[in-house]
């Protein structure tokens, strides 16, 4: 897994039986403290090293090394968890149609870093959480599930955002269980689309 922050997603993959090979960060963060209590191996790829969160960042040279250590440690599937890097073709290449991304809307709706402010800002009547294979273009690539979550004319940006996240607990794990089952009978992420009802 690629995570960022609190590591709430792990946990719930974790507590649902879903084998974590490793865990790895663009940052010190709760996350990595999950894994570490888990015995989960974990690994620090710090933005730092590559020009931190300035403008000078070289992202290619970091993407080319996080795929690295993914590789070296034998990983073929990534599930990105709130990861904080956009990375570039580089890491995609490495690992092509094998990483997995949620995200807080019902994609293709409202993509990008702000999707829960976005809807509300719409007024729609609803959101959700989008579970999708993740491709060079940010917040695209093929859609494995999604899950409905209602918007209440009371909602805040914290309060959607939680109650998307409550759900994004349960459907994650499952997507990528299934993912890694199917990968494991020779067929490709995208064969688990269409398999998860909205709900």
């Amino acid at each position: 897994m690629l995570a960022s922050g609190s590591g709430t997603i792990l946990e719930a993959m974790l507590q649902a039986g879903v084998e974590v090979a490793l865990v790895a960060s663009d940052r010190p963060c709760r996350g990595l403290d999950v894994a570490r209590n888990a015995n989960v191996t974990t690994r620090l790829v710090d933005r730092l090293e590559f020009g931190g969160f300035r403008p000078t960042f070289d992202r290619e040279a970091y993407s080319v090394e996080l795929a690295r250590v993914l590789k070296d440690d034998r990983i073929d599937l990534v599930a990105m968890s709130g990861f904080g890097t956009i990375v570039t073709s580089a890491f995609h290449e490495a690992f092509p149609g094998r990483v997995l991304n949620t995200h807080p809307s019902l994609l293709p709706d409202f993509p990008g870093w702000h999707a829960v402010a976005a809807t509300l800002k719409a007024g729609v009547s609803e959101s959700g959480c989008t579970v999708h294979v993740a491709t060079e273009a940010l917040d695209d690539g093929p859609i494995l599930a999604r899950r409905r979550v209602k918007v209440y004319p009371s909602d805040d940006e914290s309060s959607l955002h939680e109650r998307i996240k409550t759900v994004e607990r349960v459907l994650y794990p499952v997507v990528v269980a299934r993912v890694m089952a199917s990968l494991a009978e020779g067929r490709e992420p995208e064969s688990v689309a269409g398999t998860m009802e909205e709900s």
